[in-house]
């Protein structure tokens, strides 16, 4: 082949990746934003949380000192000449109702602060756990040849192209041999990339990437990685 037709190959295949660089970078970015802003609410939320918690606390001791106050009262030297109606039990001189509802306000407020604990807990364990998935993905890819890679770049993007793709289309793209092309898909699968081989009428095979990894990361995010 032409050494100068290479050469534009090349340099037109780098402006791609970079251009697919780009846009994981960006697409990275607004997902970190949207993470950072959802803590951020959490956080505002635990803040106005404790608030609330610490004023509920000072309403009740207020309560409580003006409950010692009618105690003292009834243990005067002057008693009432007729016994208040009360609808509470008097066996234990009256159980204040106020007190069980700041007891059940206290008790839902803290079982509140403690959801939202447990959201914050999560959202940690979310993202060590997308740290870990992206470590692992980078080692994987990593261990590819750059011919390795060259294959699983086509058989991704002729996926995007037409929905899959077999031996024959990647031999005609790359000027390969299609037993050439099955080695190397061989070589992609024992070394734990996600390629599926599906049989279709018993004949030809099609290729295709698993739809988990494609969920987790696109293209250009996995040969970003590789090159971190």
């Amino acid at each position: 082949m032409d050494p100068i037709k290479d050469a534009f190959q090349n340099v037109k295949k780098d402006i791609d990746d970079l251009k697919h660089l780009k846009e994981s970078v960006k697409e990275n970015r607004e997902k970190l934003i949207e993470i950072c802003e959802i803590m951020q609410n959490l956080y505002k939320k635990i803040n106005n949380l404790d608030k609330t918690l610490k004023q509920t606390d000072s309403t009740q001791k207020q309560e409580n000192k003006t409950d010692s106050t009618h105690s003292s009262t009834h243990n005067g030297l002057f008693k009432p000449l007729k016994a208040q109606n009360m609808s509470i039990s008097i066996g234990n001189e009256g159980a204040s109702t106020d007190r069980q509802t700041d007891r059940q306000t206290n008790r839902q407020t803290q079982k509140t602060l403690k959801n939202q604990e447990n959201t914050v807990d999560n959202a940690a364990e979310i993202l060590d756990s997308l740290d870990n998935i992206k470590k692992e993905i980078r080692l994987k890819f990593r261990r590819l040849t750059e011919q390795e890679m060259l294959i699983f770049s086509t058989v991704y993007q002729l996926e995007e192209e037409k929905g899959f793709s077999d031996y024959k289309t990647i031999s005609e793209k790359l000027n390969l041999t299609e037993s050439s092309i099955r080695d190397y898909i061989g070589r992609l699968i024992k070394k734990g990339i996600p390629v599926e081989k599906t049989k279709i009428n018993n004949k030809s095979v099609q290729l295709n990437i698993s739809s988990n990894l494609k969920k987790i990361a696109n293209l250009s995010t996995i040969m970003h990685l590789r090159d971190l």
